[in-house]
């Protein structure tokens, strides 16, 4: 499992808006990694976490306290109000704690934070009755954020106001817009720049740690290197898959609550309803949520056997089920899929024209049916990406080009059908009720021989390998040793 950097996470996030938006999150922290969960509201950056806890202490006397009690009566508001009224309910301002880990609190209003931004990431469309679910994953999630934190902070860790600036500055340009315009963004969808700086914050501090207390003591000899090297080499031209994962750990006692919350989120990832990365980012346990869950690129028999059967079975694009392991379940996305040092076709750089034809919603299925049926000839007779725009304007349709598309960025369905295409020819009609479209192929780029692996490569991937299994040795036993008090 791969250790990701500040700037892949970045990446990542500002790729695609649901993975930002839970970058928005209220405070969960590493290096650019889970951006947007919703943790403890972030103090100044860099400061410590807060360990006051809201209490119910009554002031000393004084001589509010020793004021004589006078009868209702009218006032100067010309309302009946007693001169000292005892309130019979609570009206403290102060949200109480959720959880308390180690002295520092975790209100509501963090975990509602968190909340909001998964529920931005996703559109809105969590259902109501898996609400509570969702909080109850985001409070272990906090939990942990606070755990990571505070071990940072023992080993003397620093993460400075400039830094979390730089980084929100770059979440709210994935947004397009400024970090001032992005702050009311999170302010009116339920959440805030604190929490999102907050989280900035535990993800770098967490990753620095892992950096002081973890890599200086992996290490990854000669020998091993060159046995991984002559594997490989050995296994030329055999599959490879670019996976993502989702961990949630489980004891015996949990594991039927843990894998009917992984049900859950697998019916929302598969639903459309919810981004694997944002998801990853907010509820997965491994040390790759930083990264929205990303293994990288992994062959199946890297993998235990059980993942290995799961990974093998799944087309491009696909989710698991979840798939139980030692130490709790795991739901995974092949995002790719590759040949060991081998040229991939979907490597290749097309140029496209895509001509669309946009309906009102409600349009007659018929009437799409036989628009489609025009548009697929047009795209056969038009004489190819040339004659494109005449052809567009005679059905009124939209013309959008791009020479820069990989065949791997298209959606799943699309890659098999692009690789058959000669140039000027197009693909059948796709497209939904309202928009129904063709792709024509304007030119292709082939992808270069596949170079051999360096030795660096491969010394690189075993260390972030051993790092990340330490990095979530190193997290299990902070929650062993933590006092947490839920509320």
């Amino acid at each position: 499992m791969k250790l990701g950097t500040f700037q892949r996470a970045a990446m990542l996030i500002a790729g695609s808006c649901a993975a930002v938006a839970v970058a928005a999150p209220q405070t969960r922290t590493r290096a650019p990694q889970r951006a947007g969960a919703g943790m403890p509201a972030p103090a100044a950056p860099g400061a410590k976490p807060s360990n006051a806890q809201p209490t119910g202490a009554k002031p000393a006397n004084g001589p509010a306290a020793n004021a004589p009690t006078s009868p209702a009566g009218p006032t100067a508001t010309g309302l009946n109000l007693p001169a000292n009224p005892q309130f019979l309910g609570d009206n403290s301002p102060i949200r109480k704690a959720t959880a308390i880990v180690n002295g520092a609190v975790i209100t509501a209003t963090d975990v509602d934070q968190r909340v909001a931004l998964i529920l931005i990431a996703n559109g809105g469309q969590i259902p109501a009755d898996q609400i509570p679910a969702v909080r109850e994953q985001v409070l272990r999630a906090l939990v942990d954020e606070t755990l990571q934190i505070q071990a940072a902070e023992q080993e003397k860790i620093k993460v400075t106001d400039a830094e979390l600036n730089q980084y929100f500055a770059r979440y709210a340009q994935s947004f397009k817009q400024t970090p001032q315009q992005f702050a009311a963004f999170l302010r009116a969808n339920g959440s805030s720049a604190t929490s999102v700086k907050r989280q900035i914050w535990g993800e770098m501090a967490w990753s620095r740690l892992q950096g002081n207390r973890i890599e200086p003591f992996v290490n990854v000899s000669e020998d091993e290197v060159k046995q991984v090297m002559n594997r490989l080499n050995a296994a030329k031209g055999t599959q490879e898959f670019r996976v993502a994962e989702i961990f949630l750990s489980a004891t015996p006692e949990t594991a039927a609550n843990v894998r009917a919350n992984a049900d859950r989120i697998v019916a929302q990832l598969r639903g459309g309803s919810a981004a694997f990365q944002a998801y990853a980012r907010q509820f997965s346990e491994a040390s790759t949520a930083a990264v929205g869950g990303e293994l990288g690129w992994v062959r199946a028999e890297q993998l235990p056997e059980a993942l290995s059967a799961a990974v093998r079975g799944l087309p491009v694009g696909e989710v698991s089920n979840p798939v139980a392991i030692p130490g709790g379940f795991s739901i995974l996305l092949v995002e790719d899929t590759r040949q060991v040092l081998t040229a991939d076709p979907r490597d290749a750089v097309l140029s496209l024209k895509q001509l669309s034809l946009v309906f009102a919603q409600g349009t007659p299925r018929e009437t799409v049916e036989g628009k489609a049926r025009e548009l697929a000839q047009a795209a056969q007779t038009m004489g190819g990406c040339g004659g494109a725009e005449a052809a567009a304007a005679r059905l009124g349709a939209e013309v959008v080009a791009n020479d820069q598309v990989k065949v791997r960025d298209l959606p799943g369905p699309l890659q098999s059908t692009v690789l058959t295409l000669g140039v000027g020819q197009a693909t059948t009609p796709f497209g939904t009720p309202e928009r129904v479209s063709v792709l024509v192929l304007c030119g292709r780029d082939d992808p270069p021989a596949q170079g051999e692996l360096t030795y660096d490569q491969v010394s690189r991937q075993l260390t972030e390998a051993r790092v990340s299994m330490r990095a979530r040795r190193y997290l299990r036993d902070l929650r062993r040793d933590a006092v947490i008090d839920y509320r």
